[in-house]
């Protein structure tokens, strides 16, 4: 399949937009989040979990650079780094308080 193939709409398939806006961390690290914690994984020693978030469908692994999102009911998921930057844009409250802060 072509790039313009994956990218053409299909029979009654339509574009749609969110419009909530969540917020959002970084990850680098255990203690970056409360809502990602060290979970143990067989076969390793108890102290090598994986880092990982609760979620609605279940839970995910986090990894370092991830942005853990919280949506408007509270609930807590991981988005990669390069999915959040194309997907998500700072809005403008969050903005003018970052760039007076750098002042």
């Amino acid at each position: 399949m072509t790039d313009v193939q994956a990218n053409t709409p299909t029979r009654g398939e339509r574009e749609y937009r969110k419009t909530a806006t969540i917020r959002a961390t970084q990850w680098w690290k255990l203690g970056d989040h409360p809502a990602v914690v060290l979970k143990s994984a067989p076969n390793r020693y108890a102290d090598e979990g994986i880092s990982w978030c609760p979620t609605l469908e279940g839970g995910h692994i986090v990894t370092p650079g991830d942005w853990i999102a919280t949506g408007v009911q509270g609930e807590h998921w991981p988005i990669k780094a390069d999915v959040f930057a194309t997907t998500y844009e700072l809005v403008d409250s969050a903005r003018a308080a970052m760039e007076t802060a750098d002042d």
